[in-house]
């Protein structure tokens, strides 16, 4: 790849990458804020701007309609380490995109009216999701238990409603002005435009924006778990469901790619170790997954699963624990992990084919270090060994570092 950077007189990171196979340019603009950089007392808020970013900006009053005459499409995600802004829009028409995206950098239209609808949906999500979905409110249960201090206690839709409900109009005005600035911010663009004219473009409609005194990341540390962690909660649920969680390193420690190998060997795939004997031989789940939360911070290895008819929540936590026991004792075979290996290899070439997911990645591989690093990710994962995966699974898979919750089905 080809990768070009450039970074602005206030601190913008403008990343590149010429794609003339499309008629298309993307833009995708990740900020370095997330639910970790929330207040325990006031969470919820980075979500929130991810709504309040399309109510308006100083100059534009509906962000959407000038993208949309233009042929461009947009939206947006946060989550508790990110919020990541993203549009695609025709070559022809790409200076609308900068317009657009630098504006509501520059500032929102800050009114009450603004606040009040975007909290009213906010609170509507945060109702349709967490509380009257079936296992909605899993990710503050199992947040909860699993972290005590770290703000990772909390999802990214906020620990409780009242938070977006009693935020107010000053509040929302400082979090944005502490956090969305051109100094904690990546601009990466790519499809068919050449590096100077995005250069050209990010300092016209970029480079007035003034830098800004973002705060430096205050987050405590998570102290290490030394007991097994239970809970179990009763719900108007279809079934029974067992979830497990194990802190894990966080994404700059080379054994994070260990642990994401772990979780697909147990779970990726029909050939799959949990899919294979405790789906289909022993008949002790219905379904079954393991997967990492990939969090810049030390996350959590997730196994979650829903046991068969006449299985109780014990027996298919006793099984998980046999399945683990046997990464701890044995070395993976040579040929299951280079199979596990190529598929991560070929899953990630053809997921960065796409000029808008190679937009999103440079991003946020930038944003992480080096936006040259997404070219490395494969060899990385090709680095890890089986010793190195026993090791890990040993030192993680312990009940002392295990938070588990049991969710009953009450109907």
């Amino acid at each position: 790849m080809n990768i070009r950077k450039h970074t602005l007189a206030n601190g913008l990171r403008i990343v590149h990458l010429r794609d003339d196979s499309t008629q298309m340019v993307a833009l995708n603009i990740v900020y370095n804020v997330g639910a970790r950089d929330e207040h325990p007392d006031h969470t919820g808020f980075a979500h929130l701007f991810e709504h309040l970013m399309f109510g308006g900006s100083v100059n534009i009053p509906d962000y959407d309609e000038p993208l949309q005459l233009a042929g461009g499409e947009n939206n947006a995600w946060t989550n508790n380490d990110i919020t990541n802004y993203y549009l695609t829009i025709p070559r022809q028409n790409v200076e609308i995109g900068f317009w657009l995206e630098s504006d509501r950098m520059l500032s929102l239209d800050f009114s009450a009216k603004s606040l009040e609808v975007q909290r009213g949906v906010v609170i509507e999500e945060f109702k349709q999701r967490n509380l009257n979905q079936p296992y909605g409110d899993v990710g503050h249960l199992l947040r909860g238990l699993a972290y005590r201090v770290h703000p990772y206690q909390w999802p990214t839709i906020g620990k409780e409603l009242s938070h977006i409900a009693n935020a107010t109009l000053e509040e929302v005005k400082d979090f944005f002005f502490r956090f969305y600035a051109p100094n904690n911010a990546v601009l990466a663009v790519t499809g068919n435009i050449s590096f100077e004219e995005t250069v050209a473009l990010a300092e016209k409609w970029f480079g007035p924006i003034p830098h800004r005194d973002v705060p430096a990341k205050q987050i405590p540390a998570e102290p290490v778990q030394t007991e097994e962690r239970r809970l179990t909660v009763e719900r108007p649920v279809p079934l029974d469901s067992l979830f497990m969680v194990f802190h894990m390193c966080d994404r700059y420690d080379p054994d994070y790619f260990a642990f994401d190998i772990l979780s697909d060997i147990l779970s990726n795939g029909q050939s799959s170790r949990l899919t294979q004997r405790l789906i289909k031989e022993r008949r002790i789940f219905s379904s079954i997954d393991a997967h990492i939360s990939g969090s810049i911070d030390p996350g959590l290895f997730h196994v979650i699963g829903k046991p068969a008819p006449g299985v109780s929540l014990e027996q298919a936590e006793a099984a998980v624990w046999e399945e683990l026991k046997l990464l701890q004792d044995e070395c993976i075979d040579a040929s299951e992990l280079e199979k596990v290996k190529n598929k991560f290899e070929s899953t990630y070439i053809f997921g960065n084919i796409n000029y808008m997911a190679v937009a999103t990645n440079l991003a946020w591989y930038e944003l992480l270090g080096r936006a040259e690093d997404l070219e490395l990710e494969v060899e990385k994962y090709r680095a890890v060994t089986a010793g190195q995966l026993k090791e890990v699974a040993q030192t993680a898979f312990r009940k002392e570092n295990c938070s588990i919750l049991y969710y009953k089905s009450k109907i």
